[in-house]
């Protein structure tokens, strides 16, 4: 647990450097809207809109429910897979033990912003993009797979006795995910622009003190705290090396402070287990670099 003490050190760090912490937020700010909004926010609401939907009879079979969380989940960009899990264990389609091995295979970033935003802006080649975003997958399937052999190990919970009872309204499916879907955007835009500016202070604050490389110094800080700060200050950075896609593949990879923060509260939200979830993302740091040299 962060002491009082960081937290004050912090404070005081933003208000003696506001140009700093200001530029740092105006920089999250700029990539939460031209990077993230405008490829999460359509797939949310459609996504949201579709869990919403009232159905005569749910899915009993597993594999029906996996996959359907794992397509609905993987495919929007982050937080989209904690978003669908959480909403199908509301809905009772999935017990506690179930969503907890699927938070952490239904998280993936969208295709949109891998290979529109990372591969063609970044990496030069949507090509690129596409085999990254390959790699991804590779690595989640393999984690979810072995979920899938876990659980199908475990005797079935009682989903009625999983599900949270929540009041009954009158408001439409698209209106509730139109509410829903702001909360989200909502909790992204807060971490995204709140960690690129204690990423971009911390930087310059150890800079100052230190003599340290400033390049491998704010893309390695950005890099745990903003993932979409990270590989743009890598892109600015490390471009021409050699190693510069699979430096990219283990930010993207790694996600940061920032997105699992928002995978936290959703999650915690509706009493979902987070360990399999830390498991996965020490796996995918690993996996997908290696997964993408081969396809490259």
């Amino acid at each position: 647990m962060i002491s009082i003490g960081i937290i004050w050190a912090l404070i005081l760090l933003f208000i003696l450097q506001p140009g700093i912490a200001h530029d740092g937020a105006e920089a999250g700010a700029r990539l939460f809207t031209h990077a993230l909004l405008p490829y999460l926010l359509p797939y949310i609401i459609l996504t949201q809109w579709l869990l919403k939907m009232p159905v005569k009879r749910k899915a009993t079979n597993n594999w029906q429910r996996y996959m359907k969380a794992y397509i609905l989940g993987s495919f929007g960009g982050f937080p989209v897979g904690a978003v669908t899990v959480a909403e199908m264990m509301k809905n009772g389609e999935l017990s506690r033990r179930e969503s907890g091995y699927l938070l952490a295979a239904c998280h993936a970033p969208g295709p949109m912003f891998i290979v529109g935003f990372v591969g063609t802006e970044l990496l030069g080649n949507p090509v690129a993009g596409w085999k990254l975003l390959t790699a991804i997958h590779i690595a989640n399937l393999l984690f979810f797979l072995l979920a899938m052999t876990l659980l199908k190990k475990d005797q079935p919970e009682n989903l009625s006795m999983q599900s949270i009872q929540l009041p009954k309204t009158s408001t439409s499916p698209f209106l509730a995910s139109i509410k829903e879907s702001s909360n989200v955007i909502i909790l992204v835009a807060t971490t995204v622009i709140f960690f690129s500016s204690l990423g971009t202070v911390l930087t310059t604050a150890i800079a100052t003190a230190i003599p340290v490389d400033l390049g491998i110094t704010k893309t390695a800080l950005l890099a745990i705290f903003e993932m979409t700060s990270g590989v743009q200050s890598a892109t600015d950075h490390f471009y021409s090396y050699a190693s510069f896609p699979f430096l990219i593949a283990a930010i993207i990879s790694f996600n940061g402070l920032s997105i699992h923060m928002q995978v936290f509260v959703i999650a915690k939200a509706v009493n979902i287990p987070l360990i399999p979830y830390i498991v996965s993302r020490l796996w995918c740091v690993f996996a997908v670099p290696l997964l993408l040299y081969f396809l490259m």
